[in-house]
């Protein structure tokens, strides 16, 4: 892995990030997802999880992160849930049902980090995570093991 290369990925995708144009900022997101364990990315996709002018890139940017299916993801988007409004809010419900309402074993994955990250030091990821924790709740997965 070079790690030059990853951080000039996340340095061109921050900058496409805060572009006047929503496509650009939907694809940054959603690129930018992929990088979420680096410190730098996470501004940035902070950001674009709770973007002011568009919640298509809110959305992408949600649903990126949602599908890493790991805790780095799942802490960026609480981070954002736990002082997003209702419209961002209900955006970011629709990126939790999008990438886990269909394997049960991905729920519940995401539920037991949820359940670690409640009790996390950061009183941010904490409330956010406490929030996810409820929107996966409510969501009754297609698969089942058999």
């Amino acid at each position: 892995m070079d790690g030059d290369l990853r951080r000039a990925a996340v340095v061109s995708l921050a900058a496409l990030g805060r572009s006047d144009d929503w496509h650009d900022r939907a694809d940054a997101g959603h690129s930018l997802a992929g990088f979420a364990e680096t410190q730098e990315a996470v501004g940035p996709l902070l950001e674009l999880v709770l973007d002011p002018g568009d919640t298509y890139v809110t959305l992408r940017t949600a649903e990126g992160l949602l599908r890493r299916k790991d805790r780095v993801g799942l802490a960026v988007v609480a981070s954002a849930l736990a002082v997003a409004d209702d419209n961002h809010a209900d955006w970011i419900h629709t990126a939790v049902v999008n990438a886990f309402g269909i394997f049960a074993e991905d729920l519940d994955e995401a539920l037991r980090l949820c359940e670690e990250m409640s009790d996390d030091a950061d009183d941010r990821v904490a409330r956010g995570a406490r929030r996810l924790r409820a929107s996966l709740a409510g969501i009754d997965p297609v698969l089942r093991p058999a």
